[in-house]
């Protein structure tokens, strides 16, 4: 009786071991840098190259966001309203933004392209490039990697 056990705790034991490797590996991949080199949750691992799409509208509201747990930098979307819907778009970091000398503010009519995603059940876009009158920031690469994490 001993040996059998020994080998349901030892099954068990190699069952939790796999299942936590399996959580750390996920939880690692998830994540990307920023400008400070620490870890930062980000967007891009969600792209759907089959979901990419245009829109144009007027921006409602432009917002800050943290990404991952905390951190110095943080990043930008927008709230974006069609003809359609009212929906949000995930941009990236501020300060990638600032350096490609763009603003955006509520009321611009803006063309933006981007994955459509659905996060905790909620559509969203995640911009590839966002066009206002005659200015393109351009954020990711038709694969979706972000254009601040260097090249690959």
């Amino acid at each position: 009786m001993n040996g059998l056990k020994v080998g349901v705790t030892k099954t068990l034991a190699g069952i939790l071991s796999v299942a936590i490797i399996f959580i750390s590996v996920h939880s690692w991949a998830q994540q990307g840098m920023g400008p400070g080199g620490g870890p930062r949750r980000h967007y891009g691992m969600m792209w759907d190259a089959g979901a990419v799409t245009t829109m144009s509208g007027e921006v409602v509201a432009v917002d800050k966001y943290t990404p991952g747990r905390g951190g110095s930098s943080y990043g930008l979307h927008l709230t974006l309203k069609t003809d359609k819907e009212t929906l949000p778009v995930i941009l990236g970091p501020a300060w990638y933004v600032e350096q490609q000398h763009f603003t955006v503010a509520a009321k611009d009519q803006v063309k933006i392209k981007g994955s459509r995603v659905s996060v905790q059940g909620q559509s969203m876009l995640i911009a590839q490039e966002v066009k206002k009158g005659d200015k393109i920031l351009k954020m990711r690469n038709d694969k979706g990697f972000p254009l601040w994490a260097g090249p690959r």
